[in-house]
């Protein structure tokens, strides 16, 4: 029947809503009809005047720079390159990212490599956060004390001569006479107040010493009449120079038999300190501190110097601003920091933010402990209040509201975690071992968890750390934190294959037990040089005869007795292992060591005993102590002398092998 059907034309289909839609049966169809503009598909009229296309936009090509522990697309964004690119790269280089994930520093530079662009990475620690300098109006600006910094060699007498400045006990409270800490002090002179801050003078210290010649107006010089110029004063005369302060030399010890200030003066001279009785411009007093002579002329020295060198003025009644000078965690106050007010007035009740710390101030102590409402420009005061101890020398501001504080610190410490993150290490070493797996050719980093009693003995020890070279291994420090070593450290440390070094704290029950399940190594130092000899040693195989310490047990303050003629008795119970009478002890009070002694007395009811074993109760007095507390952990140990060999393996110690002091256990 198809066959018969007659010729008919071809009608365009009805289309949707009645519409007529025209069908294409060849490809002529596709041409265009007689007399009509073929139609433009670049957006055009018709008329043969294209409409100006939009060209794509070319990515920079200049230098960037990006912050530590960028993502992905962060680094996408300031590359103007997509993150499909990027991605592609590190699939090249064996590295597998999503969008979100950090890339460390090693992986930025190959990405820049790759692109041949050029990438500043910028550190948190090196980000600007306390401004230059600020702009008050000349009738808004009061005098304020001068700040000054005592500097210089080992054992010359820095403490002894604050110590006599402003009449407090200090050295005798110090490790070995070493001053380990940072204090801020103020002393009067004809009614007017100078501010003092103590730095630490020995080697390991410079970062410290350093980073208070950066808040100070003055630097003075502490140089022994007897020794003259060392190594360290030369370094403290160059960070006062660094921080562009005015120095003042102060020649300490000139009442010992071979005192000779003439030779200081000499060495001084030749290190550019020409001094201004010999026509140069340097203020030199000569003083002894242990006999508490001349000190009057060094203090009026130092006026002369800050009047006649020095605007010292700020506004107090701006929005209080300063810097940290220290910060620890104290028990039965928490987080406490030292902090010495640049400019405004710093009250009680004020939001305050440093760094990732934040709070507000709920007491302030000046240097003599009592109690203020307010700090004024050029005071130290110890603030309570902060959620955590903020890092030393880290700007501190109020603010208007606690909740913008938070936001503050919140943001800062989003920064520093993404830049740890980007710095997480990846294998695990021992000390013990590292000679042997450096020879096998298994390590690269050294990683290690730092915790310390104070922020300024913790950043000292960083300090000195990073001094640390070799061929190759890297010292690479994951985590560092104030107060005793707990289970999250362990946690770290085991998944960062790392060690724990302590600083004049101990681990806590839990974390010790939880560090021998998992393998974790905790070293513990009372002196930081021995902590860096360790190192060293371990690095090229050569640990030497040391004295090692063994817990013999624990015991728990459960309660206090007075005894008028033998003091306090505490009542513990053993919480493990055993307790002897004549064993050394320590009493470690929130993680932090309070004290070392021994076990003068040690009685179970009314009998002496030897020894007490775990699960007993016992009463314990201790030698030349008697502050002990309820919740205190007394923790008994014993030294034994062990050598170690190229592999650091400890064994027995002959019997006439020489035991090293008790400082360097």
């Amino acid at each position: 029947m198809a066959g018969n059907r007659p010729n008919r034309p071809i009608r365009p289909r009805q289309g949707p809503g009645g519409r007529k839609r025209r069908v294409v049966i060849e490809g002529g169809g596709a041409r265009s009809r007689e007399g009509r503009q073929p139609r433009d598909r670049s957006g055009g009229t018709g008329t043969g005047q294209p409409r100006q296309q939009q060209q794509p936009a070319a990515p920079p090509t200049g230098p960037v720079t990006v912050e530590s522990g960028a993502t992905v697309k962060d680094l996408s964004h300031a590359l103007g390159v997509p993150m499909g690119e990027l991605i592609k790269i590190l699939m090249g280089l064996g590295q597998m990212r999503t969008a979100t994930q950090t890339l460390s520093d090693e992986e930025v530079e190959l990405i820049a490599t790759e692109l041949k662009r050029e990438v500043t990475i910028k550190h948190a620690a090196e980000e600007e956060i306390e401004p230059a300098e600020f702009e008050d109006a000349e009738e808004d600006l009061a005098p304020r004390p001068p700040v000054v910094t005592i500097m210089g060699h080992v054992d010359h007498g820095k403490t002894t001569l604050l110590d006599a400045i402003r009449q407090a006990a200090v050295v005798e409270t110090e490790a070995g006479g070493i001053t380990q800490h940072i204090g801020a002090y103020q002393a009067e002179v004809d009614d007017r107040k100078i501010t003092f801050l103590d730095t630490p003078g020995h080697e390991a210290f410079t970062a410290m010493r350093a980073r208070g010649a950066k808040v100070t107006d003055i630097a003075v010089l502490v140089v022994a009449a007897d020794d003259g110029v060392m190594p360290q004063t030369k370094e403290s005369i160059s960070h006062a120079r660094a921080a562009e302060v005015p120095i003042v030399v102060a020649v300490n010890k000139i009442d010992v038999p071979d005192a000779n200030a003439d030779r200081v003066r000499s060495e001084l001279a030749a290190e550019g300190l020409q001094p201004e009785d010999w026509g140069g411009t340097t203020q030199f007093s000569e003083v002894s501190a242990k006999q508490r002579t001349n000190l009057d002329d060094l203090l009026e020295k130092i006026l002369l110097v800050a009047d006649a060198e020095l605007d010292l003025r700020a506004n107090p009644d701006a929005e209080a601003s300063g810097v940290i000078i220290e910060s620890r965690l104290d028990v039965g106050r928490g987080p406490v920091a030292t902090v010495l007010v640049h400019r405004g007035t710093l009250h009680v009740g004020d939001a305050i933010v440093a760094g990732d710390a934040s709070g507000k101030v709920r007491a302030l102590y000046d240097y003599r402990g009592e109690k203020v409402q307010e700090a004024k420009p050029g005071e130290p005061v110890e603030v309570l209040g902060f959620d955590k101890p903020p890092s030393a020398g880290e700007f501190v501001r109020a603010v208007e509201h606690e909740r913008q504080a938070k936001h503050l610190a919140n943001t800062r410490a989003e920064r520093l975690r993404r830049e740890q993150l980007a710095q997480r290490p990846r294998r695990r070493v021992s000390l013990e071992t590292l000679h042997e797996d450096l020879q096998a050719g298994a390590v690269q980093d050294l990683n290690i968890v730092l915790k310390g009693d104070v922020q300024g003995s913790v950043e000292a020890l960083l300090g000195e750390l990073q001094k640390i070279q070799h061929s190759e291994v890297r010292v690479n420090v994951i985590h560092t934190g104030v107060g005793g070593i707990t289970e999250n450290d362990v946690n770290l440390a085991s998944a960062s294959n790392a060690l724990v070094f302590g600083f004049n704290v101990r681990p806590s029950a839990e974390a010790r037990q939880l560090a021998e399940r998992e393998g974790v190594d905790i070293r513990t130092y009372r002196v930081i040089y021995q902590l860096t000899e360790d190192i060293q040693q371990a690095l090229v195989g050569m640990l030497s005869p040391v004295e090692t310490e063994e817990t013999l047990g624990e015991a728990e303050v459960r309660a206090l007795f007075k005894v008028s003629r033998l003091g306090t008795i505490a009542g513990c119970m053993v919480t493990s292992g055993v307790v002897r009478r004549g064993a050394k002890v320590r009493v470690v009070r929130d993680g932090t060591v309070i004290i070392e002694t021994t076990i003068a007395q040690l009685k179970r009811f009314k009998d002496d005993v030897r020894e007490v074993a775990e699960g007993f109760e016992c009463g314990i007095l201790l030698e030349n102590f008697n502050d002990v507390k309820e919740g205190d952990v007394l923790e008994a140990f014993e030294t034994r002398a062990v050598e170690r060999t190229d592999l650091g393996e400890p064994q027995p110690a002959a019997a006439a092998a020489p035991a090293t002091s008790d400082e360097s256990a």
